[in-house]
C-alpha cells in the first residue's frame, strides 16, 4: 500500500479489496512479462525452425525480462499502440535478435496467448480459494449435522431442520460452482499463432507446410492450448464463460451472505459474522454490531454480476473477424471481476470460519414455532387413520391460526391441548397419539444423512 499515489484516483481493486496474489497477476508488469514470454517461445521455435540464429533467440531470451514500463509509455505516448510500444522497448533492448521478433505475428498472437495464461492462473487463483470455502463449509456441516433449528420459507417460521442441513444448500451451490469451474478451466485457450485473421497466412509464407506444427509447438513452449480456429482474436465467449462463472460463485456467496444478514438480525439472532474486539460497527451507535462483511460480499457479488453483461457485448458485438470496442472494457472487466470474486471468497472463508452460532436464541425460536410444524404429523396420520386430508387440512389450519395469534400475544402456545379438545381430531387421534406426534424435532426427515452424503461428495471433488 506505501507504494500506491493516493493523490491521484486509485481503483479499490488497487488496494482494498482482492489480494496481492491476484493484483501481481493483473499488473500491467505482469502482462508485459507474459507478452514478452509470448514472444520468447515464438522466437525459441522459429530459432529450431532456422529462422532465428542461435545468438538472435539467445538475445531475446536474456532480454525478456527487462520491463522498462516508463520507456514503453513514452513510445506509446507517440504512436497510440500499447503492444508496438512494448515491441519497439524490446527490440531496442535486444541489439543482437531485436530485429526478429514478432515476425510473422499479428499483435492478437501475442494478446490473446497472454491472456489466456494470465487468465487460468487466476482461475487456479479461485478455485483454490473455492475449495477452502467448501473445507470450511464441510466442517460446519459436520459440526451441526445433528443441531435443530427452525427452517423458514417466505421468511416465516416453516418446519425444523438442522443447522448442518441449511449449511449443505450453500455449500452445494459452491459445489456446483466448482464443477463449472473445471468446465471453464477445460476451455481456456490462446488464440494460438494464426496471424491477422486467423488463416496462418502469414506463418505459412514463412514456414510452409510447418506453420501447424510451429503453432504446436509455441503452444506447448506457452503450456497452454490453441483454439482450432479464431478470427483476429480468440473467440470472445471464453471471456463470457469466465464472467458468468465468477458471477455464478458471487451468486452463491451472495446468498450465504443475505441470509447471515437475516440470521443476525434481531428478530432471529441465531448467527453472527466474526467481529474484532476493537472493530466499530456505527460512528453514531457504539452498541451496534453490524454483518459489514456479509454486506460487503453482497455488494460485490451485484458489481460481479453486472460485468457479465459487458462480457456477453462484447462477444456478441466482436464483428466479423473482430472489431476493438471490446478492448477498453476488458482491460477493466477481467482484472474487477477476478479481483471482486477474490475478495468476495477470501471474505467468505472468514466469516464461515469463525462464524458464532447462538445456540440458546436457535432452541427459543425452535420452542416458539416448532410446535406449528407438528401439524404435518397429524394431518399425515389423521388421514392415514381414515380422515378426509383436505377436511382435516381445513381444521388444523384454523386452530393453527388461533394458536398463532395466542403465542404471539401471551408468549405460550395452547395448539396441543386446543388439538385433543376437538372431536374432528380425537375421532382419529387419542391425547396419547397426539402427545406422541407433538414432538416436532424429531421432524427432520433424512437431513441428518443428507448431510454426510454431501460430505462425501464434496471430499471428493474439493
Amino acid at each position: 500500500m506505501t507504494e500506491i499515489n493516493f493523490n491521484t484516483y486509485q481503483s479499490a481493486f488497487s488496494w482494498r479489496y482482492g489480494s496481492d496474489q491476484m493484483r501481481q497477476l493483473f499488473s500491467e508488469i505482469n502482462r508485459r512479462k507474459t507478452w514478452r514470454k509470448v514472444w520468447t517461445a515464438i522466437a525459441r521455435v522459429q530459432h529450431k525452425a532456422g529462422l532465428l540464429t542461435k545468438a538472435e533467440f539467445l538475445d531475446i531470451r536474456d532480454n525478456s525480462q527487462k520491463i522498462d514500463i516508463e520507456k514503453a509509455h513514452e513510445i506509446e505516448a507517440e504512436i497510440k499502440h500499447d503492444l508496438m510500444a512494448e515491441l519497439k522497448t524490446f527490440a531496442a533492448q535486444s541489439k543482437i535478435g531485436g530485429g526478429k521478433i514478432h515476425l510473422g505475428a499479428t499483435s492478437q498472437d501475442i494478446e490473446d496467448n497472454a491472456d489466456a495464461i494470465i487468465l487460468l492462473s487466476a482461475l487456479e487463483i479461485i478455485e483454490t480459494e473455492l475449495k477452502q470455502a467448501l473445507a470450511e463449509f464441510s466442517k460446519k456441516i459436520s459440526e451441526y449435522k445433528e443441531l435443530v433449528c427452525m427452517a423458514y420459507t417466505h421468511l416465516q417460521p416453516a418446519e425444523p431442520t438442522t443447522l448442518g442441513y441449511r449449511f449443505t444448500l450453500y455449500a452445494q451451490d459452491l459445489l456446483i460452482d466448482l464443477q463449472l469451474l473445471n468446465f471453464v478451466k477445460e476451455n481456456v485457450k490462446g488464440k494460438g499463432t494464426k496471424g491477422a485473421v486467423g488463416t496462418y497466412a502469414s506463418y505459412v509464407a514463412l514456414l510452409g507446410s510447418k506453420a501447424k506444427n510451429f503453432e504446436e509447438d509455441v503452444m506447448s513452449e506457452l503450456g497452454i492450448e490453441a483454439f482450432d480456429v479464431t478470427g483476429q482474436v480468440y473467440p470472445r465467449k471464453l471471456d463470457f464463460l469466465i464472467l458468468s462463472l465468477l458471477s455464478s460463485i458471487a451468486q452463491s456467496a451472495s446468498k450465504f451472505a443475505f441470509d447471515l444478514r437475516i440470521m443476525q438480525s434481531a428478530g432471529f439472532g441465531e448467527w453472527m459474522e466474526p467481529f474484532g474486539k476493537k472493530q466499530v460497527g456505527s460512528s453514531a451507535m457504539p452498541f451496534k454490531r453490524n454483518p459489514i462483511t456479509a454486506e460487503k460480499i453482497c455488494s460485490l457479488a451485484r458489481y460481479v454480476a453486472s460485468l457479465t453483461k459487458v462480457s456477453w457485448d462484447n462477444a456478441a458485438n466482436s464483428l466479423l473477424e473482430r472489431t476493438l470496442d471490446d478492448s477498453a472494457s476488458r482491460r477493466i472487466v477481467l482484472p474487477d471481476a477476478f479481483l471482486a470474486t477474490n475478495e468476495i471468497l477470501l471474505s467468505t472463508k472468514s466469516i464461515v470460519s469463525g462464524l458464532v452460532i447462538n445456540q440458546k436464541n436457535i432452541e427459543k425460536n425452535l420452542e416458539n414455532f416448532g410446535p406449528f410444524a407438528a401439524i404435518e404429523l397429524i394431518l399425515l396420520e389423521s388421514t392415514k387413520r381414515g380422515a378426509d386430508r383436505q377436511e382435516m387440512h381445513e381444521v388444523l389450519r384454523e386452530h393453527a391460526l388461533v394458536a398463532y395469534e395466542f403465542n404471539n400475544r401471551l408468549g405460550t402456545n395452547p395448539l396441543f391441548e386446543n388439538l385433543k379438545k376437538d372431536e374432528k381430531i380425537t375421532k382419529y387421534l387419542n391425547s396419547k397419539d397426539i402427545d406422541k406426534l407433538s414432538d416436532y424435532k424429531t421432524h427432520i426427515g433424512l437431513a441428518k444423512e443428507k448431510c454426510e452424503i454431501l460430505l462425501q461428495k464434496i471430499k471428493k471433488a474439493a
